[in-house]
């Protein structure tokens, strides 16, 4: 039970994620074919929203759950980012699925998003064992 309020917030998230048609498959394919505007505006909009959440997290000294103050930490550039945007946004343009909305494509029906998953955490896990010899 002490988990459930996540459970909660998952299933409502994934039924945001349906309604608003960004795990359709069709609707990542018109933004790579740049034939519509609207998962542009989805992803416009979720920038926007983290840009003033962290500002106001920076500027107020927000604290966590836990009573933690928030922080965050400054990046540093290196060439592996771009790489990895780049083997990111060729995936998610081939399959049609971002990791975030693959366990609401599975809830809603699309059972090859099972593969996607798998292929997801094998990605995940073969980065975490050749993390240390790619170079930066």
């Amino acid at each position: 039970m002490k988990y459930f309020k996540y459970l909660v917030l998952g299933t409502l998230f994934g039924i945001i994620l349906t309604k608003s048609e960004v795990i359709s498959w069709f609707r990542i394919q018109e933004m790579f074919r740049f034939q519509a505007f609207h998962m542009y505006g989805v992803i416009g909009s979720a920038i926007v929203v983290g840009m003033v959440s962290i500002q106001l997290i920076k500027r107020n000294r927000l604290k966590s759950i836990d009573g933690e103050e928030i922080t965050l930490a400054d990046k540093k550039f290196n060439h592996g980012i771009w790489i990895g945007g780049f083997i990111f946004g060729l995936g998610w343009a081939i399959t049609g699925a971002c990791p975030g909305p693959l366990f609401a494509q599975l809830g809603s029906g699309v059972g090859a998003a099972a593969v996607m998953i798998v292929a997801a955490l094998a990605g995940t896990w073969t980065y975490s064992a050749l993390r240390e010899k790619l170079p930066y």
